[in-house]
């Protein structure tokens, strides 16, 4: 009898194992639209965003704006998933000691993806919105200097 009950709760834990795991991978599956090449031209520069799966669970971009022969901002960026949430980690050149700053996610569609940090200095909000005609709007928002500020980029898949 105990072996059998012994047995029985190690199938389950084995099976609940593998529901959660395909649950986390299946939660990053809702980005997917985010895999590409990104481009925004305007006549303050070009800002490009390259997308690429690494792995299940996991999306890495850099990200980056140039005007003329000068690289105004660089910055990489992970999505992964951890748990039942996705995580926006980016890592700006020459910001906060080149050290990573998080963002989890707080809503996420097949059309939009959100994520706050309100800790953050600025933006506390990133959002990427996916338009029609193959456009991506990325939206920086949140307080800067004490004042509501926010920045859009419409950006093209190349």
């Amino acid at each position: 009898m105990f072996q059998k009950i012994t047995l029985i709760a190690l199938i389950i834990a084995f099976v609940s194992c593998q529901k959660k795991e395909t649950v986390e991978k299946d939660k990053i599956k809702i980005a997917d639209w985010l895999i590409g090449n990104w481009q925004n031209t305007s006549t303050e520069g070009v800002l490009t965003e390259n997308w690429q799966k690494l792995n299940d669970s996991t999306f890495s971009a850099s990200s980056y704006f140039i005007k003329g022969k000068d690289t105004l901002h660089f910055e990489t960026i992970i999505l992964a998933q951890l748990g039942e949430t996705l995580i926006y980690k980016a890592t700006v050149k020459g910001q906060n000691e080149d050290k990573p700053v998080f963002f989890p996610s707080t809503s996420a569609s097949d059309k939009q993806l959100v994520f706050e940090n309100a800790k953050h200095d600025y933006p506390q909000k990133i959002t990427y919105t996916k338009g029609a005609n193959n456009t991506l709007t990325a939206e920086i928002s949140g307080k800067l200097n004490g004042k509501p500020s926010s920045e859009k980029f419409v950006m093209t898949k190349k």
